[in-house]
């Protein structure tokens, strides 16, 4: 428990950045621990990494510096969440925006309920606020695409208690 919770928060210190920034970014933190073999034999370490998520079981290349990198506006925007087609259609794969993409990961609508709430008022809860969104990024204000992707009660388990607004990029 004591690294699940460390290094993500080492993460955060270390790539900047705000929440949302983190939330719409495909840098993850993962850790690796010793052993229940190396731990019993007096193994006390632990390790915290950065990792760039490309797409579908594939990790994108890192370069340059990861300290404050989401604190920078251009290294920001190559280690985004886009999209291969909109997210509510088949041919949609999480991608990083430095990749070739078609809609992009524009907002966050984070949840302060402790439990989940459920399917039909997570999908209510982000409408309004992934319309405006759509709206802010759109060439034309008066025609635009939005999409709303909520948590399921699986990801809420697992710890994911936000939606996110995209739009065509």
């Amino acid at each position: 428990d004591f690294v699940a919770e460390t290094c993500p928060a080492r993460f955060a210190e270390f790539v900047g950045g705000s929440e949302s920034d983190r939330r719409l970014s495909m840098l993850r933190p993962v850790w690796f621990t010793p052993t229940l073999e190396e731990s019993a034999a007096g193994a006390q370490w632990y390790r915290c990494d950065v990792i760039a998520v490309a797409g579908s079981e594939r990790l994108a290349p890192l370069t340059g510096r990861l300290r404050g990198v989401l604190d920078r506006p251009d290294d920001r925007d190559r280690y985004a969440m886009c999209g291969t087609a909109a997210p509510d259609t088949p041919d949609f794969e999480r991608v990083v925006c430095s990749a070739q993409h078609s809609w992009r990961a524009v907002e966050v609508v984070p949840f302060e309920d402790e439990r989940y709430p459920g399917a039909r008022a997570a999908r209510e809860r982000g409408q309004t606020p992934c319309e405006d969104a759509g709206a802010r990024v759109a060439e034309d204000p008066l025609d635009y695409e939005w999409v709303y992707e909520w948590p399921t009660a699986e990801q809420w388990r697992a710890g994911q208690t936000y939606g996110r607004c995209w739009a065509p990029a």
